[in-house]
């Protein structure tokens, strides 16, 4: 891989990354809900997929990953599923301060990890980058183990960097919020963020 590929490669995938979307939105909708409980898994998911959808491209998968897309409709539908599912918790969950040690944990990390998977691999935005806009950026001929650990490395740079940065501006804006009436309100800010992350992926 040059670094001209490395570079168009980056600068893609971050302005990519950093438009809201399905993903950014369910992440966003979890740590203005519950905190930073869950978070951690649910980005690793997110993460996850993208590597997955990179190592299609690179493998030539794309029509494969296209004649196949209907398996891809179970993962979107049991996805959506469990986000409303955690929109119904955020809207229903009592509120309580955020450094309260009362505070709901909400989410187990295994299933938060697959929620944040199925929404990648559900994800129009995710699938349209890798699988028709990344061969045009790069040469995905010239591209071999070590070039894919490459790009991987550089998608998982850019992603964590750019899923903490979300992480980070929802935490402050939560702990501005310390009354039971305001956390009750961000409670049903989130789910609503994340039910509307739900109707995205299965919508798009």
């Amino acid at each position: 891989m040059t670094l001209t590929a490395l570079l168009i490669f980056s600068g893609a995938l971050l302005i990519a990354a950093a438009s809201p979307g399905p993903g950014i939105f369910a992440l966003v909708a979890r740590v203005i809900s519950g905190g930073l409980t869950g978070v951690v898994p649910f980005a690793a998911g997110l993460i996850t997929g993208d590597l997955i959808w990179l190592g299609a491209a690179v493998l030539g998968l794309a029509v494969l990953a296209h004649t196949f897309y209907d398996a891809f409709m179970v993962v979107k539908f049991v996805g959506a599923a469990y986000l409303i599912y955690l929109a119904y918790r955020m809207w229903t969950t009592p509120a309580y301060a955020p450094d309260a040690d009362t505070s709901p944990k909400r989410g187990k990390p295994l299933a938060m990890y697959f929620a944040g998977l199925a929404v990648t691999m559900g994800n129009p935005k995710v699938v349209g980058f890798y699988l028709a806009l990344l061969p045009s950026l790069i040469d995905l001929g010239d591209v071999g183990l070590l070039g894919y650990v490459e790009l991987a490395g550089l998608c998982v740079a850019i992603l964590s960097l750019v899923l903490a940065f979300y992480i980070v501006a929802a935490a402050r804006a939560r702990m501005l919020f310390k009354s039971p009436r305001a956390l009750c309100v961000l409670n049903r800010t989130g789910g609503t963020l994340m039910a509307g992350a739900a109707i995205a992926v299965v919508t798009k």
